[in-house]
């Protein structure tokens, strides 16, 4: 009952907020050009850096004070454009001499090396970047930067969107193995760039708009290249750059190690896809944590590190071993590289 008055007082700061907040991000928009502007989410990270079960869990949405000083915003808003069209618009408003806007910036460098790569390569990985933005604002009494990140809207939404109770019974055999193969070859060329994720998860996994719906009833979806886009960079890091510390990334897909307080790896990335590959396969987490727990958080790690690798029904039984080795609780047993993956999922399609 606690939590619950806490998290309904955190919403309502929040909703103060966001009505001073969001007319001056949409003033600015449309300054810049942008119009039938709709802000869909906005969220507050204070300066600590604490917990968050919902998300990432170096991040926080906890509302620890209502002054932007010590705060920054973040937000999704959808826009049009005359030159480019229908878009997704991330945005962070930060205080001056509280400058985080880091993040955002950190993932347009990302997006922008990564279309840098596909040009030589030409293998698309991730949303082009249309536009990136930083600018001064004004809110009452405080100046602030506004950054913002822009790039184009997908009407098919995530691969999260095809999992859902209502989608996932009618996809087929093929249309799933198509999921796991496309998404894999897109951890692993992200991986080949030097860079790892992070944040590996459905939502996380775009549908390219030449992927519809008429797809779905076609079982030769996967010979379509590429139909997915991996996006939200935020958490990305150079291998070259990794850092001992506090776990990052989503509660539901973060490795055993991690949880532990060790650093992410290739083999961190490859754990979250194993989560995201019986997610695919089954329509399901292999692990879930009761929403009534007092502690999230604590009960993640429990099943991450505790609970035995779940057995697939015998309709994929030809995916356990490839389960089993992604979601080894030790590292050491788990896949080397997402190349290996590769190989394995390719072996499935010749049987």
């Amino acid at each position: 009952m606690k939590n619950s008055a806490s998290n309904l007082s955190i919403k309502q700061a929040l909703q103060v907020q966001a009505q001073q907040i969001l007319p001056i991000i949409t003033q600015e928009l449309v300054a810049q050009h942008f119009s039938e502007i709709v802000h869909q989410r906005i969220a507050q990270q204070s300066t600590e850096q604490t917990q968050d079960e919902h998300t990432q869990v170096v991040k926080t949405q906890s509302i620890k004070t209502q002054n932007i000083e010590n705060t920054s915003y973040q937000g999704l808003t959808c826009a049009q454009h005359l030159q480019f069209g229908h878009v997704v618009i991330k945005w962070q408003l930060s205080a001056d001499a509280y400058p985080i806007s880091s993040d955002l910036t950190h993932e347009a460098e990302v997006l922008a090396a990564v279309k840098a790569l596909s040009r030589i390569k030409d293998n698309t990985i991730a949303p082009p970047l249309l536009a990136h933005h930083c600018v001064n604002v004004q809110i009452p009494e405080q100046p602030c930067k506004l950054v913002i990140l822009v790039m184009p809207y997908y009407p098919n939404g995530s691969l999260v969107s095809q999992l859902t109770a209502s989608k996932h019974p009618s996809l087929t055999a093929s249309q799933k193995h198509h999921f796991i193969m496309q998404s894999a070859c897109l951890i692993a060329n992200l991986h080949h760039a030097g860079w790892l994720h992070n944040d590996i998860k459905p939502s996380n996994i775009l549908l390219d708009s030449s992927f519809n719906d008429a797809l779905l009833n076609n079982a030769g979806a996967s010979s379509l290249i590429p139909n997915l886009l991996l996006t939200d960079f935020a958490l990305v890091e150079r291998f070259n750059e990794l850092k001992e510390g506090s776990p990052a990334g989503t509660p539901a897909y973060l490795a055993p190690e991690r949880w532990q307080g060790q650093g992410a790896t290739v083999q961190s990335d490859i754990y979250a896809f194993g989560i995201m590959m019986v997610e695919i396969l089954t329509g399901k987490r292999p692990f879930q944590v009761s929403s009534n727990s007092n502690d999230k958080l604590k009960a993640w790690a429990i099943q991450h590190c505790q609970q035995p690798i779940p057995k697939l029904s015998s309709e994929y039984s030809r995916y356990q071993c490839m389960v089993d080795k992604a979601l080894a609780k030790r590292v050491e047993r788990r896949y080397r590289s997402m190349e290996e993956v590769l190989i394995d999922l390719t072996s499935l399609d010749s049987r």
